[in-house]
């Protein structure tokens, strides 16, 4: 389990490099501003959101099915127990699917409506 823990971690740590990069343009100067462009900046959100909902779609679905297995097994070991346990998980269903939901809306804030854009477009405003 540790294993595949540091294994995301550095798959993320990855990605962010990416989203960190910029284009660097021939020679230093004084004058010469790096700024990455508006595009590369909205299509490196568009890749972010994707890898998040991935993340999130994934681990919500092992989580799901770790839980309806715990629950199945214990409907095996007792029947009586069969409407307890159908509605504790339903309700951890709930709260699962609520993480992937949450993911969701992160992801169309980045696309969609993503707060650094105004701070990218004046600092691309005042490179030129």
């Amino acid at each position: 389990m540790r294993r595949t823990g540091l294994m995301t971690l550095l798959f993320s740590l990855g990605f962010t490099a990416l989203a960190f990069a910029a284009d660097g343009g021939a020679g230093g100067g004084a004058g010469n501003v790096v700024v990455a462009s508006g595009i590369g900046f909205f299509s490196y959100s568009a890749i972010a959101a994707g890898i998040a909902i991935t993340f999130a779609a994934l681990g919500c679905g092992i989580g799901m099915g770790l839980a309806a297995k715990g629950a199945l097994e214990g409907m095996a070991r007792n029947p009586e127990m069969s409407g307890k346990l159908t509605v504790t998980m339903l309700i951890g269903f709930a709260m699962i699917e609520s993480l992937t939901i949450y993911a969701l809306v992160i992801a169309l804030i980045l696309i969609y409506a993503n707060p650094v854009s105004k701070l990218i477009q004046g600092f691309i405003g005042l490179a030129k």
